[in-house]
Protein backbone atom coordinates (compact mmCIF):
# COMPACT_ATOMS: atom_id res chain seq x y z
CA UNK A 1 0.00 0.00 0.00
CA UNK A 2 2.74 2.49 0.97
CA UNK A 3 4.49 1.81 -2.34
CA UNK A 4 1.52 3.36 -4.13
CA UNK A 5 1.91 6.73 -2.41
CA UNK A 6 4.89 7.93 -4.49
CA UNK A 7 3.25 6.62 -7.68
CA UNK A 8 -0.09 8.29 -7.00
CA UNK A 9 1.17 11.47 -5.33
CA UNK A 10 4.65 11.94 -6.78
CA UNK A 11 3.70 15.28 -8.30
CA UNK A 12 3.10 16.56 -4.76
CA UNK A 13 6.59 15.62 -3.56
CA UNK A 14 8.66 18.51 -2.27
CA UNK A 15 12.40 18.05 -1.95
CA UNK A 16 13.99 19.31 1.26
CA UNK A 17 15.98 22.39 0.19
CA UNK A 18 19.70 21.64 0.05
CA UNK A 19 19.33 17.86 0.35
CA UNK A 20 20.26 17.05 -3.25
CA UNK A 21 23.33 19.30 -3.26
CA UNK A 22 24.65 17.89 0.02
CA UNK A 23 23.98 14.32 -1.06
CA UNK A 24 25.78 14.86 -4.38
CA UNK A 25 28.75 16.36 -2.52
CA UNK A 26 28.92 13.40 -0.10
CA UNK A 27 28.83 10.95 -2.99
CA UNK A 28 31.44 12.86 -5.00
CA UNK A 29 33.79 12.82 -2.01
CA UNK A 30 33.11 9.14 -1.23
CA UNK A 31 31.72 9.89 2.25
CA UNK A 32 29.74 6.98 3.72
CA UNK A 33 26.05 7.71 4.22
CA UNK A 34 22.83 5.83 4.82
CA UNK A 35 19.11 6.41 4.95
CA UNK A 36 17.46 5.42 8.22
CA UNK A 37 13.70 5.79 7.96
CA UNK A 38 10.51 4.65 9.65
CA UNK A 39 9.07 4.12 6.18
CA UNK A 40 8.96 0.84 4.32
CA UNK A 41 11.26 -0.18 1.46
CA UNK A 42 8.55 0.42 -1.19
CA UNK A 43 7.81 3.86 0.24
CA UNK A 44 11.38 5.15 0.47
CA UNK A 45 12.55 3.66 -2.83
CA UNK A 46 9.42 5.02 -4.49
CA UNK A 47 10.13 8.54 -3.27
CA UNK A 48 13.80 8.25 -4.29
CA UNK A 49 12.68 7.21 -7.79
CA UNK A 50 10.10 10.01 -8.08
CA UNK A 51 12.61 12.63 -6.93
CA UNK A 52 15.41 11.05 -8.99
CA UNK A 53 17.69 10.82 -5.97
CA UNK A 54 20.41 8.17 -5.67
CA UNK A 55 19.68 5.10 -3.61
CA UNK A 56 22.04 4.62 -0.68
CA UNK A 57 24.30 1.63 -0.35
CA UNK A 58 22.91 1.26 3.18
CA UNK A 59 19.16 1.49 3.80
CA UNK A 60 17.51 0.90 7.17
CA UNK A 61 13.71 0.79 7.04
CA UNK A 62 10.74 -0.20 9.18
CA UNK A 63 11.28 -3.79 8.06
CA UNK A 64 14.88 -3.74 9.37
CA UNK A 65 14.07 -3.39 13.07
CA UNK A 66 11.53 -4.70 15.57
CA UNK A 67 10.82 -1.36 17.26
CA UNK A 68 10.66 1.96 15.43
CA UNK A 69 11.82 5.40 16.47
CA UNK A 70 12.30 6.64 19.18
CA UNK A 71 13.91 3.25 19.84
CA UNK A 72 17.59 3.65 18.84
CA UNK A 73 17.84 0.25 17.11
CA UNK A 74 17.49 1.76 13.63
CA UNK A 75 20.42 4.13 14.13
CA UNK A 76 22.51 1.47 15.86
CA UNK A 77 21.94 -0.72 12.80
CA UNK A 78 22.78 2.17 10.47
CA UNK A 79 26.07 2.79 12.32
CA UNK A 80 26.87 -0.90 12.07
CA UNK A 81 26.18 -1.05 8.34
CA UNK A 82 28.44 1.96 7.84
CA UNK A 83 31.05 0.25 10.07
CA UNK A 84 31.05 3.29 12.36
CA UNK A 85 30.43 1.59 15.70
CA UNK A 86 32.22 2.69 18.82
CA UNK A 87 32.56 5.83 20.87
CA UNK A 88 35.58 6.95 18.81
CA UNK A 89 33.43 7.15 15.65
CA UNK A 90 31.23 10.23 15.42
CA UNK A 91 28.09 9.93 13.34
CA UNK A 92 25.83 12.84 12.41
CA UNK A 93 22.14 12.19 12.00
CA UNK A 94 19.93 14.60 10.05
CA UNK A 95 16.42 14.34 11.52
CA UNK A 96 13.17 16.22 11.19
CA UNK A 97 11.02 14.31 13.67
CA UNK A 98 11.16 14.43 17.46
CA UNK A 99 11.05 10.61 17.65
CA UNK A 100 13.94 10.38 15.18
CA UNK A 101 15.97 12.97 17.07
CA UNK A 102 15.53 10.99 20.28
CA UNK A 103 16.48 7.77 18.49
CA UNK A 104 19.66 9.29 17.07
CA UNK A 105 20.71 10.70 20.43
CA UNK A 106 19.99 7.38 22.18
CA UNK A 107 22.17 5.61 19.59
CA UNK A 108 25.11 7.82 20.55
CA UNK A 109 25.01 10.02 17.47
CA UNK A 110 25.16 13.78 17.13
CA UNK A 111 21.87 15.05 15.74
CA UNK A 112 21.12 18.02 13.51
CA UNK A 113 17.42 18.81 13.81
CA UNK A 114 15.69 20.04 10.66
CA UNK A 115 12.54 22.18 10.89
CA UNK A 116 10.89 20.71 7.80
CA UNK A 117 7.99 18.52 8.96
CA UNK A 118 7.50 19.66 12.55
CA UNK A 119 7.50 23.05 14.27
CA UNK A 120 10.69 24.53 15.66
CA UNK A 121 9.28 24.04 19.16
CA UNK A 122 8.66 20.33 18.52
CA UNK A 123 12.15 19.85 17.09
CA UNK A 124 13.76 21.80 19.94
CA UNK A 125 11.82 19.81 22.56
CA UNK A 126 13.56 16.61 21.38
CA UNK A 127 16.94 18.19 22.28
CA UNK A 128 19.05 17.81 19.13
CA UNK A 129 22.63 19.08 19.22
CA UNK A 130 21.91 21.75 16.59
CA UNK A 131 18.83 22.97 14.71
CA UNK A 132 18.56 24.52 11.25
CA UNK A 133 15.63 25.24 8.98
CA UNK A 134 16.58 22.74 6.27
CA UNK A 135 19.60 21.27 4.51
CA UNK A 136 20.27 24.45 2.56
CA UNK A 137 21.81 25.61 5.86
CA UNK A 138 24.42 22.83 5.69
CA UNK A 139 27.61 22.94 3.65
CA UNK A 140 30.32 20.32 3.36
CA UNK A 141 33.58 22.19 3.99
CA UNK A 142 36.13 19.40 3.62
CA UNK A 143 36.79 15.70 3.97
CA UNK A 144 39.89 13.80 5.00
CA UNK A 145 39.91 10.66 2.86
CA UNK A 146 36.16 10.27 3.42
CA UNK A 147 36.83 9.26 7.02
CA UNK A 148 36.41 12.69 8.60
CA UNK A 149 33.97 15.30 7.38
CA UNK A 150 33.75 18.97 8.33
CA UNK A 151 30.36 20.60 7.88
CA UNK A 152 29.28 24.21 8.30
CA UNK A 153 25.83 25.03 9.68
CA UNK A 154 24.37 28.46 8.88
CA UNK A 155 21.24 30.19 10.12
CA UNK A 156 20.91 27.87 13.10
CA UNK A 157 18.27 28.14 15.74
CA UNK A 158 19.39 28.39 19.33
CA UNK A 159 19.13 25.17 21.28
CA UNK A 160 18.48 26.11 24.94
CA UNK A 161 21.37 25.07 27.18
CA UNK A 162 23.78 24.50 24.24
CA UNK A 163 26.50 26.88 23.12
Amino acid sequence: MEGLLPKLHGADAVEIPGARALLEELIARDVPWAIVTSGTVPLVTGWLDVLKLPAPEHLVTAESVVDGKPDPACYVLGRSRLTLEGADKQVLVFEDSPAGIRAGKAAGCKVLGLVTSHTAEQVLSAEPDWVVRDMASVRLVRTDDGSRVTLEFRDGLVVPGKA
